[in-house]
């Protein structure tokens, strides 16, 4: 990315970062967050003020002295593409470093489970959006990419999904595409987005609940992604919450993801209307469970008594499995992001009276329960943030 050694490369992206992190800073500040002296970043910031990356951006607010210069990038300088990766869907899009779409995000039908063409098929779509979206490749830093399953971020495989003969998923879509490529879990990578621009920025202990098809979770501790031994921390949606119910993808029955993430509402709810529920849903065969059940989000956002049970009786569920969460880690709050974010306030009450019921009350009486304020853009936020995690630490190996 840059024509100077790879020593001068590290400080310039390290400068970068935590502009993008941040907006704003003072040689002083920068100076501080990457421990350098002020002499040296005051001279990598005049390098790439001549190489148009940052920009001068006026004064600090005054706090009784001479008021310093501030930086910012210059946005549309270098771009990020950012997937997100679903167990049907793909979306993609390219930011820029103020994490604002640059070309209209594509969204495309990408069938994870026993699809042995998807690794592939995923490569040539992102290769694809790229071509058309007219933007030089020379001016993408890289790939991140959220996607659901068991991945090892170290050996690039995912265990559950494109994982024929263990593909290292970075370097056959790098290669491919020609730009760094890095992955995540996507509740990993959710949990990014919170930790860096959403609600977790000055919470130290959080746990991010990723309320999709599945129920992922994105674990913060002492202001870190945790992501256990081999990258695998919260699987959440393989929790037992019960000894019954329906059997779950994994084999085991119980879980939450077969009792409670947004395909188990929609099978709950032809359930219910096929028993003779009264709803104002009316169930299509021949539409997706995955539409289905943002109708029913939809109509409970309208006042839909059957759509409110369904999802509250999930939430519950969820609650329980919170619970036990808050037992092992006393977090100070938990932030319901994914696709059910938009419900949002309808979960909050079932969740909290199931923590009433299974937590003990010194523990759970300081845990906040909060609705993400970046929404469904989390996931494609937290993989750009992915990119820029990742660039310079793979640089320095």
């Amino acid at each position: 990315m840059f024509n100077t050694s790879k020593k001068n490369a590290r400080l310039y992206f390290d400068i970068i970062q935590q502009l993008y992190y941040n907006q704003k800073l003072s040689c002083v500040e920068l100076s501080t967050l990457i421990n350098k002296s002020i002499p040296l970043v005051t001279k990598s910031i005049n390098y790439l003020i001549e190489q148009g990356y940052v920009e001068e951006s006026g004064y600090a607010p005054s706090s009784g002295g001479r008021r310093p210069l501030v930086y910012s990038l210059v946005k549309n300088k270098l771009y990020i593409l950012t997937v997100a990766v679903d167990q049907l869907n793909t979306r993609i899009a390219i930011v820029n470093l103020e994490n604002e779409y640059v070309h209209p995000i594509a969204v495309s039908s990408l069938k994870l489970k026993d699809n042995p063409t998807s690794l592939a098929t995923l490569a040539n779509l992102i290769q694809e959006y790229i071509d058309n979206s007219g933007i030089d490749k020379q001016k993408i830093i890289g790939i991140g990419i959220g996607m659901p399953g068991f991945v090892n971020t170290v050996t690039g495989v995912n265990y559950t999904y494109l994982s024929e003969k263990e593909q290292n998923i970075p370097k056959y879509i790098s290669k491919k595409t020609g730009l760094p490529v890095f992955i995540d879990n996507d509740s990993s990578v959710i949990a990014l987005s919170e930790l860096k621009f959403g609600l977790a920025k000055p919470i130290k202990d959080i746990l991010v609940i990723n309320f999709s098809w599945g129920i992922g979770l994105g674990l913060i501790i002492n202001g870190q992604i945790y992501r256990g031994n081999n990258g695998f921390a919260g699987e959440f949606s393989h929790l037992s919450v019960s000894e019954e119910g329906p059997l779950c993808t994994c084999g085991k029955q119980g879980c939450l993801e077969a009792e409670a993430s947004l395909l188990a509402i929609a099978d709950n709810a032809i359930s219910g209307l096929q028993q003779g529920k009264k709803s104002s849903l009316v169930y299509n065969p021949e539409i997706s469970k995955m539409t289905f059940s943002e109708e029913i989000m939809s109509a409970a956002l309208k006042g839909d008594k059957f759509a409110i049970e369904l999802l509250s009786e999930a939430a519950f569920k969820v609650g329980k499995g919170i619970s036990i969460l808050i037992h092992i880690l006393n977090p100070k709050a938990i932030v319901i992001s994914g696709k059910a974010v938009k419900v949002g306030k309808l979960l909050i009450p079932s969740i909290q009276q199931a923590m009433n019921q299974n937590c003990i009350s010194r523990l759970s009486a300081d845990t906040d329960i909060l609705i993400s304020e970046l929404g469904f853009d989390s996931e494609l936020i937290g993989a750009a943030i992915l990119v820029m995690e990742s660039y310079n630490a793979a640089s320095k190996k």
